[in-house]
């Protein structure tokens, strides 16, 4: 590719086929593309938002409104839309809702920007007005967060209602965000003054067949296995158990070896002292008082045997991340060698038991004291089902943690965002020089949140701003957009509440996504990203993005 010249001769410093956009060009190709992924997941905001069918290369069908799941379903090409992709995927790592609102509010900054890009202001004048709006507003967060108390399972449920109202899985959202929080409760964990909840220790088992009211919380943990052996005792009470990190098999020599047996009582021999080292490792557990065992790796069929004879449950080829849930369930050790296995290291649980759910048999591990691991059962008649509930039931135990942890909150609804809108326009008006247009073009950007909230909900959109915004400068900042009965409303009254971490990391992460977006004058690329691309979201022609859903 020609950069430069050198006594009227071209230099080529970039491979043949690398191809090379700048300036003006450039920043407006990549703000179309990133809009493009804004259009496609903005009319799935809020509880009335519409749902998303993906249909991937294989055929699979994905339907959605989760702002995530959409954009990592699509398929996209352009550079700047892969931006986007990644801004929702942070934002669910991060916070575990709020996606959709991301990606929103980073496709509006962009529009806005655009807006003033044309009136011939300079993108980094946009950029410094845009990073003096967010630290103001970040400011004005602290002081608008409403503290709450974690151990008021009130606040919890609220987070986790509002974070279901827009899935399919809507009508079950009470007892979804019940369970939710006391899955949360049960592995939160106190260190010094701080509170902190892992996620990974709440399993959540989907099997299809009945309905969403089937849903079960388990103190405990439920594995996707069955006893190994038809004599062992399908139900233990009082379970002491040992978790062990090793084999109940004959170990297989590192170097290949040939043993000859020259007659049937070598070979009778030969079967003998394996069997009796199997018996050992057997009666070895057996005298520690464990009466189930649950093995990582295999367990041959003669341990099975003296295993089922002592009356000892046995499940093998247990997963590294059950094994550990079920440490911290039932409060017992994982253990690498037998001779280390004491009464001390045994796990207990009130039952043990193998249940037949649906087709298939799992073992259900209940009863525990004080387990700081747990597991939901889902049920539902498809898999589709199955799976949204899957990611609704995510999103509550998210915002429930994170209002355990944070012990902050904001009323929903949009109201947080236009009072944020109301109070940085007022600031703004101090600022002198062009970067106050840039702080009221965010402004702006916060204010189309509850405009498309209205708008997905069937209200008249201008309507409902003015109405919200009166409320605001009158002092009510808790009014906001009532989706389900497409009004506006009192959040506080109905119950509709967005969590502190989940507000603060939309707009920081939605800003510096813009930003980039922006600062970006000049596209180097290799190869062409023209054709379809795996990441999530969409497809290139010629210079710019077309989405699915357009």
């Amino acid at each position: 590719m020609t950069l430069a010249t050198v006594g009227g001769k071209p230099v080529l410093v970039l491979k043949e086929g690398t191809t090379r956009t700048r300036g003006e060009e450039a920043r407006r190709i990549n703000i179309m593309a990133a809009r493009a992924i804004t259009d496609a997941v903005k009319t799935t905001l809020g509880p009335k938002g519409m749902d998303k069918m993906i249909v991937d290369t294989l055929g699979d069908i994905t339907v959605s409104n989760d702002g995530a799941t959409i954009l990592q379903e699509m398929e996209v090409a352009h550079p700047s839309a892969k931006l986007m992709v990644n801004l929702a995927k942070a934002q669910d790592k991060e916070v575990g809702d709020g996606t959709t609102t991301s990606v929103v509010l980073a496709g509006e900054l962009l529009a806005e920007a655009e807006n003033l890009l044309q009136k011939d202001i300079h993108p980094t004048i946009i950029i410094d007005g845009y990073e003096k709006a967010l630290k103001f507003i970040e400011e004005e967060l602290e002081k608008l967060a409403i503290e709450v108390n974690p151990e008021d399972e009130g606040w919890l449920k609220k987070v986790a209602e509002t974070a279901m109202s827009s899935k399919l899985i809507s009508a079950e959202k009470k007892k979804l965000a019940e369970i939710a929080v006391k899955a949360v409760k049960a592995v939160e964990e106190k260190k010094g003054d701080e509170r902190i909840v892992d996620i990974d220790n709440v399993k959540i088992v989907k099997k299809k067949g009945g309905n969403l009211s089937d849903v079960q919380f388990i103190r405990g943990v439920v594995l996707d296995k069955e006893v190994v052996h038809r004599d062992m005792p399908k139900v233990v009470k009082n379970a002491k158990i040992s978790i062990s990190n090793l084999s109940l098999e004959i170990k297989k020599p590192e170097i290949d070896m040939e043993v000859q047996i020259s007659s049937p009582q070598e070979l009778r021999g030969f079967i003998d002292q394996e069997t009796r080292i199997l018996k050992e490792k057997v009666e070895k557990i057996a005298a520690t008082g464990a009466n189930v065992v649950f093995c990582q790796k295999g367990i041959d069929e003669v341990a099975q045997h003296f295993l089922a004879k002592h009356g000892i449950l046995a499940v093998r080829r247990v997963s590294e991340k059950d094994m550990q849930r079920i440490e911290k369930s039932t409060g017992g050790k994982v253990v690498n060698n037998l001779d280390d296995l004491t009464e001390a290291e045994l796990g207990y649980a009130g039952i043990v038991e193998e249940r037949k759910i649906g087709d298939d048999r799992m073992i259900f591990i209940e009863e525990c004291k004080n387990p700081k691991a747990v597991t939901i059962l889902i049920r539902a008649s498809a898999d589709t089902i199955l799976d949204e509930a899957e990611r609704g039931l995510k999103d509550a135990l998210y915002v429930a943690r994170n209002v355990v942890e944070d012990s902050k909150v904001f009323y929903g609804g949009g109201s947080i965002q236009a009072e944020l809108a109301i109070r940085l326009k007022d600031y703004a008006h101090a600022v002198k020089g062009k970067e106050q247009l840039a702080m009221e073009a965010f402004a702006n950007a916060l204010e189309s949140i509850p405009r498309i909230l209205a708008e997905n909900s069937g209200m008249d959109s201008v309507d409902a701003l003015v109405e919200i915004r009166n409320a605001h400068k009158s002092g009510k900042i808790s009014i906001g957009v009532d989706a389900l009965n497409s009004k506006v409303g009192d959040m506080n009254k109905i119950g509709v509440v967005d969590t502190y971490r989940g507000v603060k990391n939309a707009i920081a992460a939605a800003t510096e996504t813009a930003v980039l977006v922006i600062k970006t004058d000049d596209i180097i690329a290799a190869k062409s990203y023209e054709g379809k691309g795996k990441s999530g979201g969409g497809e290139e022609e010629g210079e710019g993005f077309k989405s699915k859903f357009d």
